[in-house]
């Protein structure tokens, strides 16, 4: 029984590392910025998101507190036979983000709920590795993709190499919900937006 129990505890540690690197990617932080939230050295986040340092109680509870998350969350696996996902929504970019995967790492699906307006200035366009597919639920969304500006409403889908200059946003006045699919490099969202125009005048 011992031995059993040895082999079980391993196993459960041997998984908070690759939870632990997928919580961080989740909400987009960098390993030093999440060491200067924790105080835990880069070196270290890194040895632990690998499986090369052991999780202790004194690294973990920091690490909870920053992701925001129980303790037992970073600690316990996934029930096995379960296939439902109970993971957490978060908020990125004031972007409610709600995971519809739990495998670290590979390609992420995601429902996103977009405010009205969002994010309220013009976003400038960006370029990165990966692919992104993208399906509106509910409102509308604009995507401008390279020399393309289009608005897709319910039911419509759009799907693009994220290295061609692209961004997305929401012009209506309602929420908009959208399911996203996302390759390794693209599952961030990445905003950068510039203040409205003077003079006002905006719908």
């Amino acid at each position: 029984m011992a031995k059993d129990g040895a082999v079980e505890l391993g196993t459960v540690l041997s998984a908070v590392g690759p939870r632990l690197r997928a919580l961080r990617l989740e909400r987009g932080a960098t390993l030093g910025q999440l060491s200067a939230t924790t105080g835990i050295s880069v070196s270290t986040l890194s040895r632990l998101e690998s499986g090369q340092r052991r999780p202790t109680l004194e690294l973990l509870l920091p690490l909870a507190r920053a992701h925001q998350v129980p303790l037992d969350e970073l600690v316990d696996a996934p029930e096995t036979g379960d296939p439902r996902i109970h993971q957490r929504s978060f908020v990125r970019h004031g972007v409610t983000m709600i995971p519809l995967t739990r495998r670290p790492g590979g390609l992420q699906a995601y429902k996103q709920v977009f405010p009205p307006r969002w994010p309220g200035g013009e976003v400038e366009q960006q370029v990165h590795e990966g692919y992104e597919w993208l399906y509106v639920l509910s409102g509308r969304m604009r995507l401008r993709l390279g020399e393309h500006d289009v608005t897709l409403t319910a039911g419509e889908v759009a799907e693009f190499d994220t290295r061609t200059p692209h961004a997305v946003t929401n012009p209506g006045p309602r929420p908009a919900e959208v399911l996203t699919l996302y390759g390794p490099q693209g599952e961030r969202i990445h905003v950068r937006a510039r203040p409205a125009a003077r003079g006002g005048g905006g719908t």
